[in-house]
């Protein structure tokens, strides 16, 4: 069998892929002016934007690139400077909580204007309002078909995999 190497396959995976690379490269110089890693602005941004602004640590770990160790790692940090919290969940004593707190909060308010006249310059602003419409649809669609979780603990509903 003779693979075609220009098949258009490769190419949407290959665009992808250095579409996020370079997105995440500017992201993380952006973070590193602020003292945070850019999964720390990652589980920043997911407590803040979640019901309660805090999200049980599997549903962290299952909306992030983390494993369930990786987020405790980064949660334990994380307490440590004060921007997050955890605390135990009162219905089973297995689970817990991570929560952000004022400080955490107070650090997204400080990152979150020069992050999002990045995302206006190298990502929403390269788009027609249509394009964007339909790109987002079309990224809901593959991060539900390779990460059905992502949304787990949010008032978005999890759509399992076909």
């Amino acid at each position: 069998m003779s693979i075609d190497f220009d098949d258009a396959r490769f190419t949407a995976v290959g665009l992808f892929t250095e579409a996020f690379v370079g997105l995440s490269s500017k992201f993380a110089a952006d973070f590193d002016r602020y003292g945070v890693s850019a999964v720390e602005f990652e589980v920043l941004m997911r407590l803040a934007r979640s019901p309660g602004n805090q999200l049980r640590m599997t549903d962290l770990a299952a909306q992030t690139t983390l494993s369930t160790s990786g987020v405790t790692r980064v949660v334990d940090r994380m307490e440590r400077d004060g921007l997050v919290a955890r605390r135990a969940c009162p219905t089973d004593r297995r689970s817990s909580y991570a929560t952000v707190t004022e400080a955490g909060l107070a650090k997204l308010n400080e990152i979150l204007p020069g992050h999002l006249d990045l995302i206006d310059r190298w990502f929403v602003g390269q788009f027609s309002p249509e394009q964007l419409d339909e790109l987002l649809s079309a990224l809901r669609v593959l991060r539900d078909a390779v990460n059905p979780c992502a949304t787990v603990g949010t008032s978005e509903p999890v759509v399992p995999a076909s």
